[in-house]
């Protein structure tokens, strides 16, 4: 079969491309650097032709609130609508566990707009809601950096390796569509702040992770199980520490600093 992955040379594309080639599938890796753009419908129409699904794992490239919804809403409904004219009869989207609870951000308000599309639309879907990447633990120590310590609250957090994710992707858009919301996480819970304190020692970074139930998660609160999925969730099997011993073969001595 024929699959489009729009957004298809980003961390999770990229893996998920590679996936469904190893599984002998037809693939398309769209993106405006192949000269397919979601956002202004360029090269759209032949990309789509044939295809029986389109995965749909794009991010805005802007991260102001009225930016970002334009983003999703126009992103969103240009795919729709070529799908439409092309038949293709699976649409799927990766969006994010715990949507709806963070609203507070002009972000997940995006997101949560794009599926509403998603489920008005004509198109048989899955909406795929996957906890946060491992790859991006220390981005969240970035951003809750005061000086030299990291505030954190101490809530639950199930976060995932992103092939982890792009393999449960691969697998839901070689299926029929769901036409409802399946969520994904990893295979353990932690504390946010003592995970981000084992990810910033192996990495030999100073900066010390301080547990504050004030805290905000990228400027939003949260309370313990904000970011952790369902119970009926289907998890991945990478452990965080396995992933860890990996990844920290391939840090640069450059990241051994505070940011």
């Amino acid at each position: 079969m024929k699959i489009v992955v729009v957004g298809g040379t980003g961390l999770i594309g990229s893996k998920l491309v590679k996936k469904l080639r190893e599984q002998r599938q037809e693939v398309v890796a769209a993106s405006p650097s192949s000269g397919v753009n979601s956002l202004t419908g360029e090269g759209l129409a032949d990309a789509l032709k044939g295809a029986s699904a389109v995965v749909d794992v794009t991010n805005s490239p802007l991260w102001e609130d009225a930016a970002v919804l334009k983003f999703f809403e126009t992103s969103t409904r240009n795919l729709l609508d070529y799908e439409a004219t092309a038949g293709v009869r699976h649409h799927v989207a990766l969006s994010v566990v715990g949507t709806e609870r963070l609203l507070e951000s002009g972000f997940f308000r995006a997101k949560l707009a794009q599926e509403n599309l998603i489920k008005a639309s004509s198109i048989p879907y899955s909406i795929i809601r996957a906890t946060q990447f491992f790859e991006f633990v220390k981005k969240i120590a970035d951003v809750s950096t005061e000086g030299n310590k990291v505030r954190l609250p101490p809530v639950l957090f199930q976060p995932m390796a992103g092939h982890d994710i792009a393999s449960a992707i691969g697998r839901i858009a070689m299926s029929s569509p769901v036409n409802t919301t399946v969520e994904i996480g990893g295979p353990e819970q932690f504390r946010l702040d003592e995970l981000v304190r084992r990810d910033l020692a192996t990495r030999k970074d100073p900066r010390e992770v301080i547990s504050d139930p004030h805290a905000r998660y990228y400027g939003i609160q949260v309370s313990e199980r904000t970011l952790v999925p369902n119970d009926d969730a289907r998890l991945g099997e990478t452990r965080f520490e396995d992933w860890l011993r990996q990844a920290a073969k391939q840090i640069p001595k450059t990241d051994l600093q505070p940011a």
